[in-house]
């Protein structure tokens, strides 16, 4: 057994469910002190988060991930129970093998390794890991984040282990994320029976006109990293199940993934704008979980591209599609931010599984960028 997938089975064996560490950054925690990492847990609530840094000047090379995992769905449906890892067929099985705890297995061997041979490398080697990115998100890398802020520590280079590629580990990075902008919308209106359409005022009908315009809005037109900003309805709640009522409201969820083309403002006021043009009698609350953010050509770029190329021989595909990560937070202190992680098909899956071999390619692949960044 690879000193990678041991690892990897020790935090898969540890069950936890966001925000629940389970020990699992003390199990770290305890690899990293070996190698002369001094420990900081900056907790937050409920919440455990751990920054682990080797080296006291610049620049700083950090590992980013998380030990929380989504919960596992009726554990009946997996093969094994997702708890407990399995290997089969090449693959390991286990609720967070690609989601991903794999991913922070492979940054400690090849921290491990590194420094084995680099005991006086340049610069500081750090780990920013958190039990709260599955979750809202509040208490978890951005806690951190404001701590190194408060005290003008800077990350340089962050390598964050999500799971980016799509059929063989480094096939694919991501060095940028679009940003994430939600709506909760509350049309109001009077509630009457259906008989009697004139003595009420159906919220819905009202809605409907000014939704299908912003469904048929072009927001922008993307640009060479991103695709356009795209608007989703992604819930619409209205009625007291009767047929013969017409509902006082209907309540509408939708969202943005936008690009660096527009900002989280100005897609507020143009919503509001188009409502206000609608006539509508409204409440719209906003939550803003993230600004888009782009790592171009660079250091850490060039240094992640050669490491995929050195163990696997094949050029990545650079790409800013998905969904968030806790790059959002770590890259608008200035950071170059590129993740780089497993095959991504099965994660929040039942059966979520990742490829033995990928775990051992990934450990290399760190080791490569240290290298080339820090030897």
């Amino acid at each position: 057994m690879s000193a990678t997938l041991d690892l990897a089975r020790d935090l898969i064996a540890r069950p936890s469910i966001t925000p629940d560490d389970q020990g699992c950054q003390e199990l770290l925690g305890t690899r990293l002190s070996a190698l002369g990492f001094t420990l900081e847990f900056i907790n937050s609530g409920k919440v455990t988060n751990l920054w682990a840094r080797r080296g006291k000047s610049g620049p700083i090379l950090a590992f980013a991930g998380h030990t929380d995992v989504v919960p596992t769905g009726p554990e009946t449906a997996w093969t094994s129970p997702p708890f407990q890892p399995e290997e089969r067929d090449g693959m390991l099985y286990g609720r967070g093998a690609a989601d991903m705890k794999g991913s922070i297995a492979a940054m400690i061997t090849a921290c491990e390794r590194f420094i084995a041979v680099h005991a006086d490398h340049q610069g500081s080697i750090a780990f920013l890991i958190t039990s709260d990115e599955e979750g809202i998100a509040t208490e978890g890398t951005v806690k951190v984040i404001e701590a190194l802020e408060a005290r003008g520590e800077k990350i340089d280079w962050c390598l964050v282990g999500e799971p980016s590629s799509v059929k063989q580990a480094g096939d694919v990075v991501k060095n940028g994320r679009r940003g994430s902008l939600s709506g909760t919308l509350t049309v109001r209106g009077v509630q009457g029976h259906v008989a009697y359409p004139h003595l009420a005022d159906n919220p819905v009908h009202r809605a409907l006109p000014a939704l299908t315009e912003l469904a048929a809005t072009a927001w922008d037109n993307g640009n060479d990293f991103f695709p356009p900003t795209t608007f989703q309805i992604s819930n619409i709640h209205s009625g007291t199940g009767a047929t013969n009522v017409i509902p006082g409201t209907v309540e509408v969820l939708f969202n943005f993934r936008y690009s660096t083309e527009t900002d989280a403002e100005t897609l507020q006021q143009r919503v509001h704008q188009l409502l206000d043009q609608h006539g509508l009698d409204y409440q719209l609350d906003w939550f803003h979980s993230g600004k888009p953010f782009l790592t171009p050509a660079g250091k850490l770029v060039e240094a992640v591209r050669a490491a995929v190329r050195d163990v696997t021989g094949m050029e990545t595909e650079l790409s800013t599609s998905g969904g968030t990560s806790d790059g959002r937070f770590i890259a608008p202190t200035g950071a170059q931010v590129v993740e780089l992680g497993p095959v991504n098909a099965t994660i929040h899956k039942v059966n979520e599984c990742v490829s033995i071999s990928a775990l051992d390619q990934l450990s290399r692949m760190y080791e490569g960028v240290l290298k080339h960044l820090l030897a």
